[in-house]
C-alpha cells in the first residue's frame, strides 16, 4: 500500500527517506517526524522516481535552491538543456524544474527523471500549451487534469498548480491598476483561460480532484503564486496577498488527504517588505514551507539580476523562506546558458548558506570556521578544497601569480596573514 511521507509520519512510521534526511539535516527522528506530520517539513519524492536522493525542505532544514531550465520554441535544444542539469547537479542544486513549453516535452521530462537524483518540478499547465494544441479556450477540464496526472505518473516529484486564483482574485486584480499585471506564465494561461470561458479556476474548482492524483504518486504540491509581484511597484498588493489568502485555505484541505505542500511566493519585492511578506505567508498559510523567486529587491539590474535576487534570498531564508528558486544574469533578457545558470546557482548557494549560518543550521557555520583556519595559515590548497566554487577560484589564483608563493598579488609581502604568522 502507497502512502505519502506525511501519511507515514502521522502513523509514526519512519521511512527511509526520512532516515536519510535526519542524517543530512542532523535533526532528530522524532523532531523529524513531527515537522512532516504537521506540514512543516515536505520531503518531495514521487513513488515513480526511482533513483533519487531524498532532500527535505522547510523548517529547521537547510535553505535548498532550485536550478529552472527547459525548452522553448526559439530555443529548442534538448542536448543543451540535459547538460545544463548535469551541470546543475554538479554544482549541487538540490532541485530542478523543467519549464518546457514546446516540442516532446514528455520524453525530455522522462530522461530528467531517469538521469537525476534531484527533485524534479514541473508546470504542468506550460505543458497542456505544448502537449495539447490546442486554443487555450478550447482546453478542457479533462484535458488540464490529464496533463497533471501524466507528470505525476512519470514520476515528477512536485508540480507547481496555481489554484488559488480564483474569481476573487481576479476581482482584486481588475480593481487594482498593476503595472506588470501577472507576470506567471502558469497564472496568466489560467487567466486567460477563465476569462475566455467565464468559468472558475478548475484546479480551483474542482481541488479535490488535484489532491486524489498528488496523493496517489506522492507528489508534493506547489502552490503557485499566480499573482506574484512582477515589479517593485505592485508588491505586497491587495491580488498578491487575496491569493496568499486562498492558498493558506487550500493548505489545510491539502494536509487534511495527507498531501505534501509548499508555498510558492515572490518575486520582485523591495528589501524593506520582505520579512513582512515572509510572516504573512507563515500566518496565513499556517508555516508551510515557502518557496521564493529571488525575491527580486529592485527593477533596475538587468544582466544582474542573480546579485538583485541574492540580495532577497538571503533576507528571505534569514526571515522564514525554505527553498530559494534560483535567478540568473539572463532573467528578463533570455533563455540562460551554462554560464549564467552556474551563476544564477552559486548566488542563490551564497545567499542560502549566508542564512543558514545566521538561523544557526546544523553544521553550516562550521564550514566557514574551517575556510577560516585555512585562510589564516595561507593554506591555499586547503582553501581551494573548502570553497564553494574551487574551479572559479582557482582559475584567479592561477591568472596572476606573486613573487612569493605563500602570499597573492593584492598584498605580496605585505600580506598581513604572513606578518602575523612569523610574529605571533
Amino acid at each position: 500500500m502507497i502512502m505519502t511521507q506525511m501519511e507515514y509520519a502521522k502513523k509514526g512510521i519512519f521511512t527511509k527517506e526520512m532516515e536519510i534526511v535526519s542524517k543530512d539535516e542532523h535533526i532528530e527522528k522524532d523532531k523529524l517526524i513531527k515537522l512532516i506530520s504537521n506540514g512543516k517539513v515536505v520531503i518531495p519524492c514521487n513513488v515513480n522516481h526511482k533513483n533519487i536522493y531524498p532532500r527535505a525542505i522547510g523548517k529547521y532544514m537547510k535553505t535548498k535552491i532550485n536550478v529552472n531550465l527547459g525548452v522553448s520554441e526559439d530555443c529548442c535544444n534538448y542536448e543543451e538543456e540535459l547538460e545544463k542539469a548535469n551541470k546543475a547537479i554538479e554544482y549541487g542544486t538540490d532541485a530542478i524544474m523543467d519549464l518546457s513549453t514546446f516540442g516532446d516535452t514528455k520524453n525530455f521530462r522522462k530522461n530528467l527523471i531517469a538521469n537525476c537524483t534531484t527533485m524534479i518540478g514541473t508546470v504542468p499547465m506550460y505543458d497542456a500549451v505544448a502537449k495539447l494544441g490546442k486554443n487555450i479556450k478550447d482546453m478542457t477540464v479533462d484535458d488540464l487534469f490529464e496533463v497533471v496526472e501524466e507528470h505525476c505518473k512519470d514520476g515528477i516529484d512536485f508540480i507547481t498548480v496555481h489554484a488559488g486564483l480564483n474569481k476573487i482574485c481576479i476581482e482584486r486584480l481588475k480593481n487594482k491598476k498593476r503595472m506588470t499585471k501577472i507576470v506567471s506564465r502558469g497564472g496568466s494561461i489560467l487567466f486567460q483561460w477563465m476569462i475566455q470561458n467565464n468559468k472558475e479556476n478548475p484546479f480551483y474548482e474542482y481541488f479535490d480532484r488535484l489532491l486524489e492524483i498528488c496523493y496517489k504518486y506522492d507528489v508534493t504540491l506547489s502552490l503557485g503564486d499566480g499573482l506574484r509581484p512582477g515589479s517593485i511597484y505592485d508588491s505586497t498588493d491587495a491580488p498578491q496577498i487575496q491569493e496568499l489568502i486562498i492558498l493558506g485555505e487550500l493548505t489545510k484541505r491539502a494536509w487534511e488527504k495527507n498531501v505534501q505542500i509548499i508555498i510558492e511566493g515572490p518575486g520582485h519585492i523591495p528589501m524593506h517588505e520582505i520579512s513582512t511578506n515572509m510572516q504573512l505567508e507563515k500566518k496565513l498559510c499556517h508555516d508551510a514551507p515557502f518557496y521564493v523567486l529571488g525575491p527580486i529587491v529592485t527593477d533596475i539590474a538587468p544582466g544582474y539580476d542573480h546579485i538583485t535576487a541574492a540580495i532577497g534570498g538571503a533576507i528571505a531564508a534569514l526571515n522564514g523562506a525554505n527553498f530559494l528558486c534560483y535567478v540568473t544574469p539572463a532573467e528578463h533578457l533570455r533563455l540562460p546558458d551554462l554560464n549564467d545558470m552556474k551563476e544564477g546557482i552559486m548566488a542563490s548557494k551564497i545567499a542560502g548558506h549566508a542564512a543558514d549560518i545566521s538561523k544557526g543550521i546544523p553544521q553550516a557555520i562550521e564550514w566557514d570556521y574551517k575556510m577560516g583556519e585555512f585562510r589564516g595559515n595561507l593554506d591555499w590548497k586547503g582553501m581551494f578544497n573548502n570553497c564553494l566554487d574551487k574551479e572559479k577560484a582557482q582559475e584567479y589564483r592561477q591568472s596572476s601569480q606573486p613573487i612569493e608563493e605563500e602570499v597573492c598579488t593584492m598584498c605580496g609581502d605585505l600580506c598581513p596573514m604572513k606578518r602575523c604568522n612569523d610574529i605571533i
